[in-house]
Order: C-alpha cells, then structure tokens, then sequence
C-alpha cells in the first residue's frame, strides 16, 4: 500500500510525506520544482519494478508528473503501443504508461 500527498502553493510536502510513511516503508519521493505551485509526494511500498520505478514519473520533457497508487494490468501493451507513437521510456513500472497515455 502507497500514500501520496499533495499540496497547491505554499506549504511543506516533505512534512507530509513523513507523516504516512506508514503507508510506504520502502522509499520516499518528492517533487517540488522552484516555478511550479504544486508539490506531489509518495511513500512507495515497491510491488513493481523494484530497481528503477521510483516516484514521483515524469515524462521525457518533465513536464507531466505523477505519484501513482494503483496497477495497469495490460501496462506492457500500451508500452509497447507508446513505444510505437515516439514515447521515450526510462523505468519498467506500470506508471510511466500513464504519463505517456496522458500525452497522447
């Protein structure tokens, strides 16, 4: 089970994220970008790509991001369908697909 955290404008993601960190004990991600007034944080419990599916994923530009609680079961397919339309993959993890499906 992950927790994720969010927070628009001023406010301390990191703060947040210490506090659920009961809901992900494997890792702990933060985004939080100088000109962007959203902050997204995660506590991961790793089910999925273990070595590289850190969170928060962004897309090849970093320009899309997410902090993702949840399994795409056909994620191989739709990678391989992204692949196909010019997306750039850089983790195994189901959650990257939906990054790249949100763009298209």
């Amino acid at each position: 089970m992950c927790g994720i955290a969010g927070v628009w404008g001023r406010g301390d993601i990191r703060s947040m994220v210490e506090t659920i960190v009961h809901r992900g004990p494997d890792e702990e991600g933060v985004y939080e970008a100088a000109d962007a007034p959203v902050k997204l944080g995660i506590r991961r419990l790793k089910v999925i790509d273990l070595v590289t599916g850190s969170q928060p994923i962004h897309n090849e530009e970093e320009t899309v991001w997410i902090v993702y609680n949840g399994e795409v079961f056909n994620f191989k397919q739709l990678r391989t369908e992204l692949e196909k339309l010019g997306h750039i993959f850089y983790t195994q993890t189901d959650t990257e697909v939906v990054v790249h499906a949100y763009e298209e």
